[in-house]
């Protein structure tokens, strides 16, 4: 089956679950996450950067596309642009400076101009501080009324599916090769003729742009924007996804932020389940431990699936496929 076939298939699938009983919030918020990690994944599985502060992304156009809806009464497409265009600009910015160093310098000043910005948001009134920005409104869009959560969900869908797209048309492009190239092998890139600073650059800027899209979308779902947004935890977390799921794939991190938000809306549910079928009262408190249950998947994933969950299922199944 052709790779956009089985993308079509699986948007299909999504596109049925809320017809299935599934939860509308709950799907479009793993949406929105799936996406800030397919955007995490442009840079890191497909560029060969790693950073530590793309949550910076994220949460500069939630708070930019809560704003403009609440405060500025922008329509609903104009606020998640306006987000989504902040986020650019933020990229633009952070990744002139940081694409001058390699490696962990690289990560470790994104981590540090993301920490920066965080603390703006914690100070800057306009982003509501600790309590941070509530009550957005959801407006309309497509003349859809997106107070009710099925009209919104076709919304979602559609940005993701328009977003996911675009990734996958990057990658497969000429200039993704150039990025895969520089991945693999710097220096021949560079020797090559290619300006890499450059091709980073258009790379991390893209990155972030998506990003920002993902977060202004969350800000519509949820009808809020917090410091959770913009915290570095939340940069982990969106590498945990990627890695989780699979780095340089373009299912893998959809998969991953499937795993990592079930756990974190679920987990509570999961404990109580193994406390009545164990009797250990032990397991009650597992919703309280979730960052202990992600640390414990991150170091199997790391020690079994080294190539993530999608990565190691492709390998076993081209492996299948050669005997």
């Amino acid at each position: 089956m052709p790779p956009l076939v089985g993308y079509a298939v699986l948007f299909a699938a999504v596109a049925l679950l809320p017809a299935l009983g599934a939860y509308p919030i709950f799907i479009m918020k793993v949406m929105c996450y799936a996406l800030f990690a397919c955007a995490f994944n442009l840079l890191i599985g497909f560029t060969g950067l790693l950073s530590f502060g793309h949550a910076a992304f994220l949460g500069v156009a939630a708070y930019t596309a809560g704003h403009a809806l609440k405060v500025w009464g922008f329509p609903t497409p104009l606020g998640l642009l306006l987000g989504t265009g902040v986020a650019a600009l933020t990229g633009l910015a952070f990744g002139w400076l940081a694409i001058r160093r390699s490696g962990i310098y690289f990560s470790m000043i994104t981590l540090a101009l993301g920490q920066m910005l965080y603390f703006i948001f914690l100070q800057a009134p306009f982003t509501g501080g600790e309590d941070g920005l509530q009550s957005v409104p959801r407006g309309r869009m497509f003349g859809l009324d997106l107070a009710q959560d099925i009209h919104l969900y076709y919304v979602v869908l559609a940005i993701f599916g328009a977003s996911f797209w675009l990734i996958y048309r990057t990658v497969h492009s000429p200039f993704g090769q150039v990025l895969t190239s520089i991945r693999e092998n710097e220096a021949r890139a560079v020797s090559l003729g290619y300006d890499v600073e450059r091709f980073k650059l258009v790379a991390f800027v893209l990155s972030a742009a998506l990003a920002g899209l993902a977060g202004a979308t969350k800000t519509l779902v949820l009808g809020f924007a917090t410091l959770t947004d913009a915290v570095w935890t939340t940069s982990g977390a969106v590498i945990l996804m990627t890695l989780v799921g699979g780095m340089g794939t373009m299912i893998g991190p959809i998969v991953g932020a499937l795993v990592i938000i079930a756990l974190e809306n679920k987990i509570g549910d999961v404990g109580k389940a193994l406390a009545d079928f164990t009797g250990i009262a032990w397991f009650n408190g597992l919703g309280e431990s979730v960052t202990l249950v992600t640390g414990l998947i991150f170091i199997i994933c790391v020690l079994a699936f080294r190539r993530g969950l999608v990565g190691e299922l492709a390998h076993l199944w081209a492996r299948w496929r050669k005997a």
